[in-house]
């Protein structure tokens, strides 16, 4: 454990970052630590009003702040085009945006949500951000997972979820798709010879939106982390320069391991190319040398 806090974040002036799902939960506290320190962020929301609502609450935050909304729907694959294609410039790209624990339901190009959401967008976002990322000397795709992910299990002729839907080993499965992502952008930017860093994290239990149980939600929220504090591993993760890529930070801003089947190369590999032919995003930039 590191006694590590937000105000040890350097200062980001000249930097360009966007934090998915900003609007609530831990990308909300996320966006503004780098705002206060300086970065250019972006509000990536699918709700416009809560987007704007929290370049608002940011900006009275912080007098001053370089903070905008760009609105971006993970679960429609053309809004992730449409938003990719508004950024200009990209130093840190926070995947922090996801859904979790609901009844099954189908992106609007088809897919499980909770994989199409939580997988499926940030993978199809980061590949479009690629060219804009490699740009920026030393740039980092933080993506966050949990530690559900090691319950989790692909089954590549099930992907849909047809059969066998439950919604919390569907959520499972989507963090563990968001490591086997994480791990296997390193060790394809790494082969390309890419200055790219890619790093996941575990914010540990937080009382957010997120967690949704109904009347006992005050009762359980007294034994989760605030935001703020859930907000800190991706903080760290962005911004620390211990971090050198394919770590897993966890909520108390130490290093975990990943699970085994989160470790497996050739699953890593199959789980790319498949995703890469539902979004058809390629990662041209890094491709040739993988």
């Amino acid at each position: 454990m590191t006694s590590w806090t937000a105000a040890d974040i350097p200062d980001l002036t000249g930097k360009s970052a966007i934090v998915t799902g900003a609007n609530s939960g831990i990308g909300l506290p996320t966006a503004l630590e780098l705002a206060r320190h300086g970065a250019g962020v972006i509000v990536a929301s699918r709700n416009p009003d809560k987007g704007r609502a929290a370049v608002e609450e940011i900006r009275r935050e912080v007098p001053g702040a370089q903070v905008e909304f760009g609105q971006l729907d993970l679960a429609d694959l053309a809004s992730v085009r449409r938003f990719a294609a508004s950024v200009d410039r990209l130093d840190l790209l926070v995947n922090n945006a996801g859904v979790g624990l609901i009844s099954r339901q189908e992106t609007k190009d088809g897919f499980e949500m909770q994989f199409g959401t939580n997988h499926l967008g940030h993978f199809a976002l980061t590949g479009l951000l690629l060219p804009l990322l490699l740009k920026s000397p030393g740039a980092r795709v933080v993506t966050v997972s949990s530690d559900a992910h090691k319950a989790g299990r692909i089954d590549f002729d099930n992907l849909g979820l047809t059969h066998g839907y439950g919604r919390m080993s569907a959520y499972a499965r989507s963090k563990l798709a968001n490591l086997l992502f994480t791990l296997e952008l390193r060790r394809r930017a790494e082969k390309a010879g890419a200055d790219l860093i890619s790093v996941a994290t575990n914010p540990g239990t937080t009382a957010t939106n997120f967690v949704n149980v109904g009347p006992l939600k005050p009762l359980l929220s007294l034994f989760m982390r605030s935001p703020e504090a859930g907000a800190l591993s991706s903080l760290y993760a962005a911004t620390s320069p211990a971090i050198h890529g394919g770590e897993w930070v966890g909520p108390k801003l130490q290093l975990m391991a990943p699970s085994k089947t989160a470790r497996s190369d050739a699953l890593a590999e199959r789980l790319w190319e498949v995703s890469a032919e539902l979004t058809g995003v390629r990662f041209e930039a890094i491709a040739e040398a993988n």
